[in-house]
């Protein structure tokens, strides 16, 4: 067999963003995609492949019948591969796992959604790999379901007013999910407690007009990605922020690519007292294909770096001393990473491919101009507007208490910490 890369499609879940090209435990042990057979008839079926050992390599877990092309996948902690299709209007869960010359298969049950729903779609990969959660949208509130690691098959976790998309982790122990959530005509994010019932509380609220989505965040430093229309009506752009931090979300003039869909996918971890210097992973999607941004909040520049041959637009993950991981399909090799080193590191190949496992890069990076900083109209907090040095020494703030930590909306005490790492 040989395997080849899903053609990049807009997440309906995410605000139209492009869909990662495979999806990677929160650990970064394993990934799992949708692949496909060669030959005139081709087939979908799901692939694990394993990062954590000494190269990458991949499994293929064919079912009895092929998959239908926009069957979900997830990996989760422990190797198997978490499948969602639908049929007949019924959204079925399983898990699959290798073995010997087969695959076995593990039924954990359906989910049926009222005929309004407009969507039920896996959420990003939890923190432990032991459970895996649904989000289903409906016309006036969205269902959280748990779809893995329950003791009866899916269980509802909560009902969120309004429509929900997104999906982001901001803790390490699966307790806190960050969703953005659409009611009256506009978006915020919300912060969806776990282990209280699904208590929902405000996150982002920039200004009354805006809608506030969030992207990606990084529990060690508290580092969050967001994108908010807040600082230019009508127009979406990236900003950043610190989870505890008193300075206002700063929206970097060199994230603003002309002619260019900007995704942030993969945050630098391990940089718990510096989040200013974590190294973000940003998918750059224009009119002549898809390449790598580095980027970090203090440097107020963008890196653009050649994507190697057959990456999975969007996936990929950094280690904590600045190595930034793509997994990679080719013809010739079906299963690889490229290896990148970030800029800035101090390696003296910072700014290049450093090395691939399976399959070749060249290197080289683009520099971005540096350009001042905004900050986000009508926020309280101090701290200039102007310059990422001002984030460089941010005030840890005390964990609240565990029984129910309550966020405090950002327009009264910007991305105040949640729960502890």
């Amino acid at each position: 067999m040989t395997a080849c890369a899903i053609e990049p499609s807009a997440d309906p879940g995410n605000s139209g963003a492009p869909k990662a090209g495979c999806s990677i435990t929160a650990e970064g042990a394993y990934a799992a995609r949708l692949a496909r057979s060669g030959g005139s008839g081709e087939a979908w079926y799901p692939e694990r492949w394993t990062l954590d050992g000494p190269e990458p390599y991949a499994v293929p877990l064919p079912g009895n019948q092929p998959e239908e092309p926009g069957t979900e996948v997830q990996p989760m902690g422990d190797g198997r591969v978490l499948v969602h299709r639908v049929a007949a209007g019924r959204h079925l869960f399983a898990l699959l796992y290798p073995t010997g010359p087969g695959t076995g298969e593990l039924p954990l049950g359906a989910v049926e959604c009222p005929a309004d729903t407009t969507a039920l779609r896996l959420l990003p990969a939890a923190p432990g790999g032991e459970q895996a959660y649904a989000l289903a949208v409906g016309p006036r509130s969205s269902v959280l379901w748990q779809v893995a690691g329950g003791a009866f098959g899916p269980e509802r976790v909560a009902e969120i007013p309004g429509r929900c998309s997104g999906g982001v982790w901001l803790d390490r122990t699966g307790r806190i999910l960050a969703v953005d959530r659409e009611t009256g005509g506009r978006t915020k994010a919300v912060v969806v407690d776990l282990e209280c019932g699904g208590e929902v509380s405000p996150l982002l609220q920039i200004a009354p007009d805006s809608d506030d989505r969030i992207l990606l965040a990084d529990p060690d430093s508290g580092l969050v990605l967001i994108r908010s229309d807040a600082p230019s009506p009508g127009r979406e752009r990236l900003g950043w922020g610190v989870l505890g931090s008193t300075l206002p979300v700063r929206f970097p003039e060199c994230l603003r690519l002309p002619d260019c869909v900007v995704t942030p996918f993969a945050v630098q971890p391990g940089q718990v007292l510096t989040p200013e210097r974590c190294a973000v992973a940003l998918r750059v999607d224009g009119a002549f294909g898809s390449w790598v941004g580095v980027w970090r909040p203090a440097e107020r520049q963008v890196r653009h770096l050649p994507a190697p041959e057959g990456w999975l637009a969007g996936a990929g993950l950094w280690t904590p001393d600045g190595e930034l991981r793509l997994p990679c399909s080719t013809p010739r090799l079906p299963c690889g990473v490229a290896r990148l080193v970030a800029p800035g590191t101090g390696d003296e190949r910072a700014e290049g491919t450093r090395g691939t496992e399976g399959t070749g890069g060249a290197g080289g990076a683009g520099h971005g101009a540096g350009h001042t900083e905004e900050s986000a109209p009508g926020r309280s907090g101090g701290g200039g507007s102007d310059g990422a040095a001002d984030a460089s020494t941010p005030a840890p703030a005390p964990a609240p208490a565990p029984a129910s930590p309550r966020p405090v909306p950002l327009q009264q005490a910007p991305l105040a910490r949640l729960v502890t790492n």
